[in-house]
């Protein structure tokens, strides 16, 4: 059985367009982090990716990573008019003004509220007991949008200021954390248990 298994595994389909995709399936995307900085990353790249494809995304990352003060929060937070302007002049990263502005205003919301529960981590964490949710799918057509978890974590953080944070892009934004695990059955990165 285990020849077959590894005869017919394939990784998740929607990881096959470029390098940059398939190092990105493989070595973050459902690997639980509990990690400040790289959630708050994570974070803001979900907001940008609204409306457009994540390779897009992935493809200016690097941009981002510059722009943004290496996703520092906390430098974030404290950005001004100028610098949003230098932002919105920015041709790296996705020149959305509600998306800038978006950025800032969740990096202030992100810093109160792991300030209110330790950290984001343990505030996101909460939300599944410290246990990943691990469904099952057979294909890339078998994975929603949203969950019930999204929609109520959606709902809470808008209460908590954030932006850009509806019940799709947190999902999102679960997959990216490793707190949902959606790698298809086949996918060789596929947790066990």
């Amino acid at each position: 059985m285990a020849g077959d298994d590894r005869e017919f595994a394939r990784r998740c389909a929607w990881a096959e367009g470029s390098d940059a995709m398939r190092r990105y399936h493989d070595d973050e995307w459902g690997v639980p982090s509990h990690d400040d900085a790289h959630l708050f990353e994570m974070l803001v790249l979900e907001g940008a990716q609204a409306g457009l494809s994540w390779s897009t995304i992935l493809n200016k990352r690097e941009n981002y990573r510059q722009a943004l003060d290496g996703f520092d929060p906390h430098r974030i937070a404290t950005y001004d008019e100028g610098k949003l302007l230098e932002l919105l002049d920015n041709p790296g990263i996705i020149r959305n003004r509600l998306k800038v502005r978006g950025t800032v205003t969740n990096a202030r919301a992100f810093l109160e509220l792991a300030g209110e529960s330790g950290s984001f981590a343990d505030y996101l964490w909460a939300w599944v007991d410290g246990t990943p949710i691990v469904n099952h799918p057979r294909s890339a057509t078998d994975l929603p949008a949203t969950s019930e978890l999204s929609g109520r974590m959606s709902k809470e953080l808008k209460a908590k200021g954030f932006t850009f944070v509806g019940s799709t892009i947190v999902y999102s934004f679960l997959q990216a954390a490793g707190v949902v695990d959606d790698h298809v059955i086949t996918c060789p990165m596929k947790t066990r248990g």
